[in-house]
């Protein structure tokens, strides 16, 4: 978990709108040409959900994992420090919260050590024939064309690792090249709505007094109290959230603890390399939409969230994160939403409910992005589409609904 200082800068951000982050990104923005590689990362943070963050997934809350969690790691959602769970995952960090277990290796009688090697030790990222060139991480990236009408998809997790972006090639050559020939870059949300998000998730997520005790069972709020224990900060500024809001803050506590970075979320990484030969980029859904697809939610939707959070150690959500960021480097869209609808079942505590949930946060928001993928598409003008990863596989996904419409889909 942060430490307190971390917590208290969390519930200072909140508590102001977002303001000072608003006018921070709004500057960067305004630099981005002069900037040079990586000057864009803090003016142009991803959506959160699926969403840490998601995934963060992430949740990107399937919208948050994914970021944040993996809510944010994945499902993207507006929610800067959401990002860090949509692990979440979004995001919505719901949907992408459930994990697969890994079966642990069995254990084997210890074997004998090897004779002394003469060869000079090795030092990282070299071998004896000299240095190793890193390789960025190949994440799930999709070709759908019909016709002389072409989408380029990418799956992006909205947190990431330095690993992830070598600084001499952020992504694989034939993304990279897709950036280049589209002339539009479409993200979940447009840089302009991303600027005022935050005052958003403020007017919306936290109350003027404490309210997040009152709006829970006595159990679930004296669990939530007992996970946050020893950040008594972060535990004052949870007090005053919707649950909703809460939910997508735990994930993103341990998607920090996973390690990853808001500016090393993908969307991030896209923007440095698209912005610099083109500008145009556009909003997959707006603001408003996104927001409502949280607030909207029910008392007994938002509650199943946050009791989703609690089943499991923070050591178990953290190791979630890792897995699903291993996923992501792997670069397979269906394996990734199948380890997503088995967490997903794992932590149900209501499943009726929780299917609610996912319908609004997840499935709900893949229809209204290929919708509007469709109306960007245009003959001999290719699209750069970027969502969270947790939105691409599975019957439901973004790949399937395009198949749907007459696209074939094939890997890039």
């Amino acid at each position: 978990m942060p430490d307190v200082g971390a917590a208290r800068r969390l519930a200072r951000r909140l508590r102001e709108g977002g303001r000072a982050a608003a006018f921070a990104r709004r500057r960067g923005v305004r630099g981005l040409k002069s900037a040079g590689p990586g000057g864009v990362h803090r003016a142009c943070v991803g959506a959160c959900a699926d969403a840490c963050v998601g995934a963060w997934v992430g949740a990107w809350r399937r919208v948050l994992i994914g970021a944040l969690s993996v809510g944010m790691l994945s499902f993207g959602t507006a929610f800067d420090s959401a990002y860090a769970a949509r692990a979440a995952a979004d995001a919505p960090g719901q949907a992408g919260r459930p994990s697969l277990g890994v079966p642990a290796a069995p254990v084997s009688p210890p074997a004998p050590p090897p004779p002394p090697s003469m060869a000079p030790p090795a030092t990282p990222g070299s071998t004896a024939s000299g240095p190793v060139r890193q390789q960025p991480a190949r994440m799930p990236f999709y070709v759908a064309t019909r016709g002389n009408v072409t989408l380029y998809v990418l799956g992006t997790l909205h947190v990431g690792d330095p690993v992830d972006y070598p600084a001499g090639q952020p992504f694989r050559p034939p993304i990279l090249a897709a950036l280049a020939a589209s002339q539009t870059l479409a993200l979940e949300l447009s840089p302009d709505e991303l600027l005022v998000s935050q005052d958003d998730v403020s007017k919306y997520g936290i109350c003027k007094r404490d309210c997040l005790p009152g709006l829970l069972p006595e159990p679930l709020w004296h669990k939530l109290a007992l996970r946050l224990r020893g950040n008594p900060a972060a535990l004052d500024a949870i007090k005053k959230m919707r649950p909703w809001l809460a939910s997508l803050v735990v994930e993103t506590y341990d998607s920090l603890s996973a390690g990853l970075q808001t500016e090393y979320g993908t969307e991030a990484q896209l923007q440095n390399v698209y912005l610099k030969t083109r500008g145009k980029i556009v909003g997959l859904e707006t603001l408003a939409q996104q927001m409502r697809a949280f607030t909207g939610l029910s008392a007994a939707q938002q509650r199943e969230m946050l009791a989703q959070d609690l089943v499991q150690t923070p050591a178990q959500n953290v190791e979630d994160v890792r897995k699903l960021h291993r996923l992501w480097r792997v670069g397979d869209a269906d394996a990734i939403a199948a380890w997503q609808v088995a967490k997903s079942e794992k932590l149900a505590r209501d499943k009726r409910v929780s299917e609610t949930i996912d319908n609004r946060i997840v499935y709900e928001r893949n229809r209204r992005f290929v919708n509007r993928m469709l109306q960007l598409a245009a003959p001999n003008k290719p699209v750069f589409v970027a969502i969270g990863a947790l939105h691409l596989g599975g019957p439901k996904g973004v790949l399937q609904l395009l198949r749907q419409h007459g696209f074939v889909v094939e890997p890039g």
